[in-house]
């Protein structure tokens, strides 16, 4: 704690007093929460003083693995603690929606070096944030190797949430899981109409080879292979045609993100609610306590009374007097926290109706638009096969 705190200075960052890089990654088996065997990839941060190094030291720089579940639970802290900063952003989690130009697999070595470098990326930007590089979890997830970066997702929890913020944040969890799943099943059906567009340049080379061969036969294969190759070159203008649908569902990817983000601001702000409460109560107990004598529950204080003497008439009055009035700062915090939670709560919900009719109205549109384009690319194929057809009868 000591080291945590003496490290901060007003106006420093951690980037010029801390080398920091995610050096490498390596793919690693265990078992997942649900004691089931999975493969993962845990990525190497090394840190180094920037001292040591500006005075001709080079010593080997401290280093522990993080998984990227482990940086998304600082992320998500960092959104709570900090809700008025733009917090950087992490890298894609896992290769998603795409089709025949790159691969889908989270292991592939390529997809996991371009990980390492985003992650790379968030810590040095975080870490050059005048406000983020200060904050203490930050500096033990870089130089501590122990499980209280786990413990952060229940920091804020709430013991009175509010069951509809409640809902919503599982509703977004859904609704962006939901999303994603038909996303990854439209680039693989993508990828396929891919594939079979581009073999029918095949029959193209094919009949116009065999054209060649033919007398009576030469123009309707030739004709037909026309055809063939007109339909394979038209899918790269058809996937990019297909891919402005796809984005209106991508769009809602981020709204899952939003909407949780509208939900952790809530948790924020009642955590703060409860805490002045807690604390307000806690110093009428003391002044109770002050006033009577009597201590209630076992304390250092206590003890302390008991061994060492009673305080006197005079120090007794001054703590009096001094929690007299950090009560009354406390009755208005909470009085201020209740105000705040009860508007956040009333604008927040408003905005939350809007943007389902909105979301409501978007998807709608958007699958249809969806549904039309794969009804044309059909009747496309139809049309070409029809025209096939015509051309194999005149031979």
């Amino acid at each position: 704690g000591n080291c945590s705190n003496s490290m901060v200075e007003e106006g420093s960052t951690l980037l010029r007093r801390m080398e920091i890089s995610v050096a490498e990654a390596e793919k690693r088996t265990g078992k997942n929460t649900v004691n089931m065997q999975e493969i993962f990839t845990v990525y190497l941060i090394e840190t180094r003083p920037i001292d040591a190094i500006t005075e001709g030291h080079n010593p080997a720089p401290d280093s522990l693995w993080r998984r990227y579940s482990e940086f998304e639970i600082l992320r998500n802290y960092l959104l709570v603690t900090y809700p008025f900063i733009v917090v950087p952003p992490l890298p894609e989690k896992r290769a998603e929606f795409v089709w025949h130009k790159l691969s889908a697999d989270n292991m592939d070595p390529d997809f996991v070096e371009r990980r390492r470098v985003g992650l790379e990326n968030f810590l040095l930007r975080v870490a050059s944030h005048s406000v983020l590089s200060n904050d203490k979890i930050l500096y033990h997830f870089l130089t501590e190797a122990d499980s209280r970066i786990k413990a952060l997702s229940a920091t804020f929890r709430v013991k009175n949430p509010d069951k509809r913020f409640t809902e919503m944040k599982h509703y977004s969890d859904e609704l962006q899981s939901l999303t994603s799943q038909l996303l990854r099943v439209r680039a693989r059906v993508a990828d396929r109409l891919y594939g079979v567009y581009k073999v029918h340049g095949n029959y193209g080379r094919v009949f116009s080879e065999w054209s060649a061969l033919e007398k009576e036969m030469g123009d309707g294969l030739q004709s037909a292979g026309h055809h063939m190759d007109a339909y394979a070159a038209s899918v790269d203008d058809m996937l990019e045609e297909e891919e402005h649908y796809a984005d209106q569902l991508k769009e809602y990817l981020f709204y899952a993100e939003a909407l949780r983000a509208v939900c952790r601001k809530h948790e924020l702000t009642q955590y703060e609610l409860e805490t002045a409460s807690s604390d307000l109560i806690s110093k009428k107990q003391q002044r109770e306590e002050l006033a009577t004598g009597m201590v209630r529950t076992f304390s250092f204080k206590g003890m302390t009374n008991k061994l060492f003497g009673q305080e006197t008439p005079e120090q007794r009055e001054a703590k009096l007097s001094l929690l007299e009035e950090q009560i009354v700062q406390g009755e208005e915090t909470v009085t201020e926290k209740t105000v705040e939670c009860e508007e956040y709560v009333k604008g927040a919900w408003v905005d939350m109706q809007r943007f389902k009719e909105q979301k409501d109205r978007d998807l709608r549109e958007a699958l249809i638009g969806y549904a039309v384009m794969q009804i044309s690319m059909c009747k496309k194929g139809i049309q070409v096969w029809t025209n096939a057809k015509e051309c194999f009868h005149k031979m």
